[in-house]
């Protein structure tokens, strides 16, 4: 790779000297102007203003435009006798954690790379104190005229360093957030959690620039002769204000899974996120119930068996009676229904059986334990 750029780097009382190559490249299609009649080239002609003549590369010279929109010129000369230290050296100033760099700071990026055999061991040694250090090294340097900022970090074996743009040229996000008070509820934020974690992570390598390739194929067709590809079918119009954000959000899970190729839908996702609360009362009143059952005192062995020989005897007691009384009534009477004395009478037998059947089941209860 061509270097742009021969210096190097201080580190302390430490010079490595290095060249600077480009990290980036552009892979836009780019385009010319043509004269849409005829197809010819548009050039631009950089021409004085004053007498209309073209003027050269070599006679064009840098001037400062005063507010009043007088020019005064610069020379080279008059750069080059500015005090710039950092002229010929990326000078290094600081080690940070790299989550001191705010990204909105990150510029161009470069490969730093040792110049010649002497550089080789000043080179690695700064390479493998800044892994060890897990820091990031801030640096001046002047490129083009201007002096700059860097941030050098290792990739790989390699020296790194981006440009950083100066802290007050950021600019500050005044009315850019919404202004409008929005209040957003947790089932909401259940949604979005489980759309994200639906989505996944992605290896960014693997992704790239679909425009761009369809401006090649289009190219590349009418290049052959073609008419171009066929007009894309138009996409869906998007941008539009949500309604309803549970159920977007819902229908995103739904189709972020269907992608990944998961069958399990995301129906139910805010049905339980609403329902949480209904949910937790839920739990809360079985646990009461437990602990109500748990302080109710256990029954012994022996009392559990007395209570069911008692409850069988006592079914077995009270059903024969009723099979005969049934069994009498069915065959004196027919289709008739029986009368109010009648009915009278029968609740008074049944009254006195009762005594009876509770002594039998006492005696009965006795027994069991005995057997």
């Amino acid at each position: 790779m061509r270097s742009i750029w021969n210096g190097a780097i201080s580190f302390g009382l430490v010079s490595i000297p290095i060249k600077l190559v480009n990290a980036t490249e552009s892979r836009s299609v780019s385009f010319r102007q043509i004269h849409a009649e005829d197809g010819g080239r548009i050039r631009y002609k950089k021409v004085c203003e004053l007498d209309g003549a073209e003027v050269a590369q070599a006679e064009i010279g840098k001037a400062y435009e005063d507010a009043d929109g007088t020019m005064i010129p610069i020379t080279d000369e008059d750069l080059a006798a500015l005090p710039l230290p950092t002229a010929k050296t990326i000078e290094i100033v600081a080690f940070v954690p790299a989550s001191d760099i705010d990204p909105l700071q990150m510029d161009a990026a470069y490969y730093l790379s040792a110049n010649g055999v002497p550089a080789a061991k000043p080179y690695t040694l700064l390479r493998e104190a800044l892994k060890r250090s897990d820091k990031v090294a801030v640096a001046k340097y002047a490129l083009r005229g201007r002096e700059r900022l860097g941030m050098l970090r290792v990739v790989d074996d390699v020296i790194a360093m981006h440009g950083l743009l100066w802290p007050d040229e950021i600019r500050a996000p005044e009315g850019v957030a919404p202004e409008t008070p929005v209040t957003v509820r947790e089932a909401e934020l259940d949604l979005a959690d489980a759309l994200m974690a639906t989505l996944g992570e992605v290896d960014i390598s693997s992704l790239h620039d679909d425009y761009r390739e369809a401006v090649e194929e289009m190219i590349a067709a009418k290049a052959e002769g073609g008419a171009g590809l066929a007009p894309a079918e138009p996409a869906a119009a998007g941008g539009g204000q949500v309604i309803d954000l549970m159920a977007a959000l819902e229908s995103s899970v739904r189709a972020a899974k269907q992608a990944r190729g998961e069958t399990a839908g995301a129906e139910g996702t805010a049905e339980a996120a609403e329902g949480g609360a209904a949910e937790a009362a839920e739990v809360t009143e079985l646990r009461s119930r437990k602990r109500a059952a748990a302080k109710r005192p256990a029954a012994t062995p022996k009392e559990t068996g007395a209570k069911k020989s008692t409850a069988k005897t006592a079914a077995k007691k009270t059903a024969a009676p009723a099979r005969k009384s049934t069994a009498k009534t069915a065959a004196g009477s027919t289709a008739r229904t029986p009368t109010k004395s009648a009915a009278k009478s029968t609740a008074k037998s049944t009254a006195k059986k009762q005594p009876a059947k509770k002594a039998a089941a006492k005696k009965a209860t006795p027994r069991k334990r005995t057997a």
